[in-house]
């Protein structure tokens, strides 16, 4: 196991090249082992270089309801009437804690989703 910390997307590279390799290596074994440490090695290496932002609340309600098959008329009970639910979904209002906790309540999504850029 020659394992050492990725400094530049060539470590990179060789890093996924060695993955691929390991690849179905069983848990606990030596290869299982160097698997499990490349990747978290990948992980930070990717999340330094390829930061995400943080996603859109709203986006985050329209993927819930996209996956749920709900409609505007269904987030009255979570975000208050009609006009308030439009003007959530349409960015002109942001919403209130209440209103967080409530669709994280009602619909599970998660609070780091809803609260992203507040």
């Amino acid at each position: 196991m020659n394992i050492k910390p990725i400094h530049s997307h060539e470590d990179l590279t060789d890093a996924l090249a060695r993955v691929e390799q390991l690849w179905g290596a069983q848990i606990g074994s030596p290869e299982g082992d160097e698997l499990e440490i490349l990747a978290v090695l990948i992980e930070k290496y990717e999340a330094e270089q390829f930061p995400m932002p943080a996603s859109d609340p709203v986006e985050a309600i329209k993927f819930r309801m996209e996956q749920m098959g709900l409609t505007a008329r269904d987030l009255e009970p979570f975000i208050g009437t009609s006009g308030r639910v439009s003007e959530v979904l349409n960015h002109k209002r942001k919403l209130s804690l209440a209103m967080i906790k409530r669709l994280h309540d009602g619909l599970s999504i998660p609070y780091e989703r809803l609260l992203a850029g507040v």
